[in-house]
C-alpha cells in the first residue's frame, strides 16, 4: 500500500527494517518504564505479580481489540501465516511453551524484558540472550533440528485455526479480555502510566502486522510476514551479525535494535543504568539452563510471550493460545518448585 502511493528511493527489506525500529524504540521505552514482563505477573515470589498481571493483560487485551479493528479494516492480512494453520504441533507447543515459562522463571525474566535489561548495563540479561539465540538458532537451523521436526511430527487438524473463525468469536473474546483487564486493574490497581504504557505495547504487535502483511508488502519481491518478537529475530540477528554480507537484516533485527536503543535511552533519562553480573556459579548454572530452555521452547512452542502471547494471540489463534496457557503454566510450577527448595536452587 505505501509502496504503491509514495516513492521511497529504498526496497521493502529496507524500509520494514526501519519501520522495526521505530516499534522497536516505541516497545523498549513503554517496556523499560513499566517493567513490562510476563513471569512478574505469574511467578508466585513476584511482590508485585496483580499489578504486574494488569499491566499485561491490559497489553493482551489492546493487541487482540486493535487486530480485530485492523483486520476489518484491511490493514491485516495474515492468512497464511503459521498461527492460523489448522495442523497443530500440539506436543512441540505445549513442551515448548512449558519449557519457555520454567526458563523465564530461572532467569528471572522473559526474553523482552532481558533484551531491555541488557541494554542498561545487566550482563546477566545479556549473557542469557546470548545463551538463548545461540540455542534458537541451533533449533531451527543447526544440529538440534531434528528434535524440533520430530517433535512437530505430532499434529492434530483443528476444526478452527483461530477464534474469530466461529459466529461472534471475535467479539466474545474481545469482550473478555477487556474485562480481565479492566478487572485486574481495578483489583490491583497499578499506576495509570504503566496502564497506559501496557496499552501502548499492546497496540506495537498489531502494528508490526500491519506493516509487514499490507502497509509495505511488495507482492513483486514478498517479505515474510511477521510482527514483534524475539526467538526468531535473536536468531537471525545472530546469524546476521556473523555474516552480514551473506544475511541482509529485516524487520526483527530492526525491532531488536530499536528496543535496545530505546531502552538505554529510557534509562539513562531516568537514571536507571546500573551494571549486574553473576554473584556465583550456581547463579551462573540456573540463567544458563533458562536460557537454553527458553531457546529450546521458544521455538517449539511458535513463539515467546511476546511473539506468540501477543503477536499471535492477538489473532486469536488456537496455536499461539494454547502456547500462552503451556508458558503460564511451566512458569507457575517451576516458581513453585524454588519457592519450596530456595537453598536447593539458589537464585
Amino acid at each position: 500500500m505505501l509502496l504503491e502511493s509514495f516513492d521511497w528511493g529504498l526496497e521493502a527489506r529496507t524500509l520494514q527494517l526501519l519501520f522495526g525500529l521505530g516499534l522497536g524504540l516505541l516497545f523498549g521505552i513503554a517496556a523499560q518504564i513499566s517493567r513490562f514482563c510476563l513471569r512478574r505477573a505469574v511467578a508466585v515470589d513476584s511482590e508485585d505479580r496483580g499489578a504486574a498481571g494488569a499491566v499485561w493483560v491490559t497489553a493482551f487485551a489492546t493487541a487482540i481489540v486493535a487486530f480485530q479493528v485492523a483486520s476489518t479494516m484491511g490493514f491485516i492480512a495474515i492468512e497464511e501465516h503459521r498461527f492460523l494453520s489448522s495442523d497443530l504441533a500440539v506436543l512441540a507447543v505445549i513442551l515448548g511453551g512449558a519449557a519457555f515459562g520454567a526458563g523465564m522463571v530461572l532467569t528471572r525474566g522473559c526474553v523482552s524484558r532481558l533484551t531491555v535489561l541488557s541494554a542498561t548495563g545487566n550482563l546477566r540479561a545479556a549473557t542469557v540472550l546470548l545463551v538463548f539465540a545461540i540455542t534458537a538458532h541451533a533449533m531451527l537451523k543447526g544440529v538440534l533440528s531434528p528434535l524440533r521436526v520430530g517433535l512437530s511430527s505430532f499434529t492434530i487438524d483443528l476444526p478452527f485455526a483461530s477464534f474469530t473463525e466461529l459466529s461472534g468469536g471475535a467479539a466474545l473474546s474481545s469482550a473478555v479480555a477487556v474485562l480481565a483487564a479492566a478487572w485486574l486493574v481495578v483489583r490491583f490497581r497499578p499506576s495509570w502510566r504503566n496502564v497506559l504504557l501496557g496499552a501502548v505495547i499492546g497496540l506495537v504487535p498489531v502494528l508490526g502486522w500491519a506493516i509487514t502483511s499490507v502497509l509495505l508488502f511488495d507482492e513483486f519481491d514478498p517479505l515474510a510476514i511477521q510482527s514483534a518478537a524475539f526467538t526468531l529475530p535473536w536468531a537471525d540477528t545472530l546469524f546476521w551479525i556473523i555474516a552480514s554480507t551473506a544475511v541482509p537484516a529485516g524487520f526483527g533485527t530492526g525491532f531488536l535494535g530499536g528496543i535496545l536503543a530505546g531502552s538505554f535511552a529510557s534509562a539513562a533519562i531516568r537514571g536507571e543504568l546500573q551494571t549486574a553480573s553473576f554473584e556465583s556459579a550456581a547463579q551462573t548454572g540456573r540463567y544458563t539452563l533458562g536460557a537454553v530452555l527458553m531457546g529450546f521452547g521458544g521455538v517449539l512452542a511458535g513463539g515467546c510471550t511476546v511473539g506468540a502471547g501477543l503477536s499471535g494471540s492477538a489473532a486469536l489463534s488456537v496455536a499461539a493460545l494454547l502456547a500462552l496457557a503451556s508458558m503460564v503454566a511451566g512458569a507457575w510450577a517451576t516458581s513453585r518448585a524454588l519457592a519450596a527448595t530456595p537453598v536447593a536452587v539458589p537464585a
